[in-house]
């Protein structure tokens, strides 16, 4: 009896074995089998609304500066009151800003070379005075001289400050490193202004260059290849042509750097009455005129009494007219400045590093205003 009852039981629970057995691969049919856990080494698969959107679109930065007939700004205008263009496609404006709310870096530099002239002094008054009236309390400025180097005077100050160190500044008889002098500045307004502040470079200067680094290298350079039997005039000319060339390369380096630091260049030329006198003196206004029309800048020839004659006299009073005169440049430059507006929009078009980009800023409706603006960039990424 107890060996059948033990047997009876020991069916059982096979049979209860065998039922659980069948169950278990039932259920094990019906349900999928997990994915496999990924090892440490293995890279996710990223959903794309999950997943970092690449944005490869470039922000363009346009200062632009409006004024009326007369030369006062022309203010409260919006992103609807602009149109950009590039390379003649339409573009949309992402924002303006206009001076009210834009904070300013200006960059001042001053020509102490052998350029330089009798009335130095009262173009430093007059630029220090400019400083004052123009630089608010959250404006800076920064001081550079050209000479036979660029020369940092004052790094990024307040008017007071700016005034002080302007006034600071001595005439030498050095060479003139213009281009490098420029194109430092610039290099310091893209590197050291806060993002999103307008960029001004103001050079009181004649544009010439004796000095730059690749000017003399260049003269150097075909100075080797001349026989010791080249001299006088042969020789001057062929220094000359040397010299010409290195400009025309140094000012497309000079323009690509004013352009990467989104800057506009103002320039007044205190050598008005005489530019025209010789080659030198005619390309250097040539230099000045191109970096302000391709920035969006003025470049100012303002003709100077003569100072230095033999009748005190008519110095005392050329001096006044010539200190009004500047003083008339300077309250135009800072109502342009007053004008100014940062248009920023984003380029989605495709063009490969380092192209330049032409643009053409206008008004929707431009009536009788005057606008001034960068007529290109360089493609920086």
């Amino acid at each position: 009896m107890y060996l059948f009852m033990r047997s009876k039981a020991t069916i059982q629970f096979k049979l209860l074995l065998g039922l659980t057995f069948a169950l278990s691969c039932t259920v094990s049919a019906q349900t999928p089998s997990p994915s496999p856990i990924p090892t440490p080494t293995s890279t996710p698969f990223i959903k794309e609304e999950e997943g970092v959107i690449k944005v490869d679109s470039r922000l363009v930065v346009v200062p632009v500066s409006v004024v009326d007939p007369n030369g006062e700004p022309v203010i409260g205008l919006k992103a609807d009151s602009f149109q950009v263009k590039e390379e003649n496609r339409p573009q949309t404006i992402d924002s303006v800003g206009n001076a009210e709310n834009v904070p300013l870096e200006i960059a001042l530099l001053f020509d102490i070379s052998a350029s330089s002239d009798a009335m130095f002094k009262f173009q430093q008054e007059t630029a220090a005075k400019f400083l004052k009236d123009v630089l608010r309390p959250e404006d800076r400025a920064t001081i550079f001289t050209i000479g036979k180097s660029s020369t940092l005077i004052q790094a990024r100050e307040t008017a007071e400050k700016s005034m002080i160190a302007v006034r600071t500044i001595m005439p030498t008889k050095e060479q003139t490193a213009f281009y490098d002098s420029v194109r430092e500045a610039a290099n310091y307004l893209a590197k050291n202004a806060p993002q999103g502040r307008r960029k001004v470079i103001v050079i009181i200067s004649d544009g010439e260059d004796t000095n730059s680094d690749g000017v003399l290298r260049a003269i150097w350079a075909a100075e080797r290849k001349i026989a010791d039997d080249v001299v006088g005039e042969k020789l001057r000319d062929i220094r000359v042509r040397a010299r010409d060339t290195a400009k025309a390369v140094e000012q497309v380096k000079v323009l690509k750097a004013l352009q990467d630091a989104d800057s506009v260049l103002y320039a007044i030329n205190p050598g008005g009455n005489s530019f025209q006198l010789n080659k030198m003196a005619v390309f250097g206004q040539e230099n000045l005129q191109k970096f302000a029309d391709e920035t969006g800048g003025t470049a100012f020839l303002p003709k100077f009494q003569p100072v230095e004659t033999k009748d005190a006299m008519q110095n005392s009073v050329n001096i006044r007219k010539n200190t009004e005169m500047l003083e008339r440049i300077f309250r135009q430059l800072a109502n342009e400045l007053r004008a100014q507006y940062l248009v920023q929009y984003y380029s989605e078009s495709d063009f490969p590093l380092n192209k330049y980009v032409k643009l053409d800023v206008g008004l929707q409706t431009p009536g009788n205003a005057r606008i001034r603006a960068r007529q290109g960039y360089y493609v920086k990424n």
